[in-house]
C-alpha cells in the first residue's frame, strides 16, 4: 500500500486529501484563513503567510484523522496553490508583507505599463502571455509593492509565488540559491521562459522603474523545474508540527487549477473548465502554439512533459455569491428552481466582468453589465443570467484557443462548482453545443496527490496514476432547441464583448439588442407553457 497527501491551498481554504494507490481518496480536511479586503478599495486583497500555515497544519490533522491512517504512513507530500499570489521575502526568507492573493488587482496600472513597454521594445515573452500582461501577475504585483513600500525596499531580498514559497517552509530551505521555482508559475506568470534565456533582460525591467534595478538577478534566484523534480524534502520541524516522517519527498509545486486539470483527467485535446471562485481553463499541447489573449502558454505547466495553455476569467463564483448576497440570501437557495429554467427565458444577458477580464481581452478596467431588465425580474433570472454569461465568455475563449491551433474534442467541467450545479452544467453543454463531462466525484486536491505520487515513485508516469485515480465523468449532452437558442444569444453576446470590452472599439450597432433579448424570451416562455 503506498499512501500520499495531496495539498490545494484555494482562496479561503486549504484542503488535504490523504490518498490510497489502489483506494483512492481515504479521507479529507480542510482549514480556513481569511481574506483581507477593504471597502475603500475593491482591488485589494491579501493573505497572511501565517494563516496559511496554521490552517495547513489543521487540515493535515484533519486529514490523517479522517482517513485513519497514522503520519507515519505518508511517503510523499505535494502542494499546489493560487497564483499569481506574491509574497515579497528577506535574505532569511521572512516575509515582508502579506501575500498580494491572485485576485489583488491593485497593480492595474503597472500592467498596462509592462504590456506598452513590451511591445514599444519588441520583448519576446509578451507573446507567450497573448500579448497582455495581467493585474494579477507577478511582475505587476511586485512592481506595485515596490512602490508603494519604499521603506522596505533595502530589506527586499526576492519575491516568491505562494506554491514555491510554502514547498520552501516545508523543506526547511533557508536560502536563496535552494529555492525551488515552479515552471508552471513563474511561466506563466511572471514571463520566465527557457528557450528565450529565463526571465526578461535586465534593461527591459529596469526600464520600468528605477526601482525595478536588479530585481532580475533577485527573482532568478533559485532553481527552475517542473514538477517531476524535487523542491525537497519534509525538515524535522514541519514533519513534527504536521503529524508526518521527516524526509518524505515534496515535488516542486504548481497552479491549483493546473493540477486540478490533471486531477479531472485533462489529455491533449481536452480543455478543463476549473470553476470555482473564477475560473480557469486548462489545455495542453505537444508543441507551443501562442494565442493571443490566453494567460500563458508555459513548456512544462500542467503536465511536466507538455506545454500548458491557461485562460479563464477573473470571476464566476465571485459572482454567483455577490447575486446572493445582494439579494440578502445564498447561493445555494438562489439556485433553487434553476433547473427549471430554459435557454433565454429570463430576457437578460449578462457580461460577467464584475471582476475585469481576464481572457481574451486582458482589460481589469471593465464592469459587468446586464442588459434587458425589466420590473419583474427576480435575483434568480440574475443568476441564472450570470450562469449564462460565464458559458458564453467561456465559448468565447475556447473559439479562440481553437483558432489558433489548439482543437478541443472533450470539454471538461472540474473545480467545485459544476459538482454542485447541474444547472450549469445544462447551460455550458448547450451554449458550447458540445457533450460537458463532470467528474463523478470531487478531483479538488487529487492532482496534488498525483504528483504526489510520482515523487514517491508509485507511478511512472502522469497519465498510470491518471488510470489508476482519476473519477469516470457522467457526460452531459446538450439539447438541440436550447443550442439553438444560445446560437441567436451568443451573437449578440459576442458583438457586446468585443464592443463594449474594448476602449478603442468603433461604433457598431446595437440596437437590435434589446428587442432581440425580448423576441428570444417570448419564445421560451412559449416553449415553457407547451410543456
Amino acid at each position: 500500500m503506498s499512501v500520499v497527501a495531496g495539498v490545494d491551498f484555494g482562496t479561503l481554504s486549504v484542503r488535504v486529501s490523504i490518498v490510497d494507490h489502489q483506494r483512492g481518496r481515504l479521507g479529507s480536511g480542510a482549514g480556513k484563513y481569511p481574506l483581507h479586503r477593504k471597502a475603500e478599495d475593491p482591488d485589494y486583497a491579501t493573505q497572511s503567510h501565517a494563516d496559511h500555515l496554521t490552517a495547513l497544519v489543521e487540515a493535515m490533522r484533519g486529514a490523517l484523522a479522517a482517513a485513519g491512517v497514522s503520519g507515519e504512513e505518508i511517503e510523499a507530500i505535494a502542494i499546489d496553490t493560487t497564483g499569481s499570489s506574491v509574497i515579497p521575502v528577506d535574505a532569511q526568507l521572512q516575509p515582508l508583507d502579506e501575500y498580494y492573493l491572485w485576485c489583488d488587482h491593485r497593480a492595474w496600472r503597472e500592467a498596462l505599463e509592462i504590456t506598452a513597454k513590451a511591445h514599444e521594445t519588441g520583448l519576446p515573452a509578451i507573446e507567450w502571455c497573448g500579448g497582455a500582461y495581467s493585474s494579477e501577475w507577478g511582475f505587476s504585483k511586485l512592481l506595485h509593492w515596490l512602490r508603494h513600500n519604499p521603506e522596505k525596499r533595502e530589506r527586499f531580498a526576492t519575491a516568491l509565488e505562494h506554491c514555491d514559497y510554502i514547498a520552501a517552509v516545508l523543506c526547511g530551505i533557508t536560502n536563496l540559491d535552494g529555492l525551488p521555482r515552479s515552471a508552471c508559475a513563474m511561466g506563466h506568470k511572471w514571463l520566465w521562459n527557457k528557450s528565450l534565456g529565463g526571465l526578461p533582460p535586465e534593461e527591459f525591467l529596469a526600464s520600468l522603474d528605477p526601482v525595478m534595478t536588479g530585481i532580475r538577478a533577485k527573482i532568478s534566484a533559485g532553481r527552475y523545474a517542473a514538477s517531476n523534480s524535487l523542491a525537497g524534502r519534509l525538515s524535522p520541524e514541519w514533519a513534527g508540527r504536521l503529524g508526518l516522517r521527516a524526509g518524505i519527498p515534496i515535488p516542486v509545486g504548481a497552479l491549483d487549477a493546473h493540477w486540478d486539470a490533471i486531477g479531472a483527467g485533462c489529455r491533449l485535446g481536452d480543455v478543463v473548465n476549473v470553476i470555482g471562485t473564477s475560473t480557469c481553463i486548462m489545455a495542453m499541447s505537444e508543441e507551443p502554439n501562442l494565442v493571443p489573449g490566453v494567460c500563458g502558454v508555459a513548456p512544462g505547466s500542467i503536465h511536466p512533459e507538455k506545454t500548458g495553455i491557461e485562460a479563464g476569467l477573473s470571476a464566476t463564483g465571485d459572482i454567483f455569491d455577490a447575486i446572493a448576497r445582494r439579494a440578502n440570501t445564498s447561493v445555494a437557495a438562489l439556485s433553487e428552481g434553476l433547473d427549471g429554467y430554459v435557454a433565454g427565458q429570463t430576457g437578460l444577458l449578462r457580461l460577467t466582468w464584475d471582476n475585469g477580464d481576464r481572457t481574451v481581452l486582458v482589460n481589469p478596467e471593465l464592469g459587468g453589465v446586464t442588459l434587458g431588465w425589466n420590473l419583474t425580474h427576480t435575483a434568480h433570472d440574475e443568476l441564472f443570467a450570470a450562469i449564462e454569461g460565464t458559458a458564453f465568455h467561456t465559448r468565447v475563449i475556447l473559439e479562440r484557443m481553437a483558432e489558433y491551433g489548439t482543437p478541443i474534442h472533450r470539454v471538461i467541467n472540474g473545480g467545485g462548482i459544476p459538482q454542485r450545479s447541474e444547472a450549469l452544467n445544462r447551460v455550458y453543454a448547450n451554449v458550447l453545443n458540445k457533450p460537458v463531462l463532470v467528474p463523478e466525484s470531487e478531483v479538488t486536491s487529487l492532482g496534488s496527490a498525483i504528483f504526489a505520487f510520482l515523487a514517491a515513485g508509485t507511478f511512472q508516469s502522469v497519465e498510470e496514476a491518471q488510470d489508476a485515480l482519476c473519477p469516470s465523468f457522467r457526460i452531459i449532452e446538450p439539447d438541440p432547441a436550447a443550442a439553438a437558442t444560445y446560437e441567436r444569444l451568443y451573437s449578440l453576446y459576442r458583438k457586446l464583448y468585443f464592443a463594449l470590452g474594448k476602449r478603442e472599439s468603433p461604433a457598431v450597432q446595437v440596437g437590435e439588442v434589446l428587442p432581440e433579448l425580448r423576441l428570444i424570451a417570448e419564445s421560451a416562455r412559449k416553449r415553457i407553457s407547451h410543456t
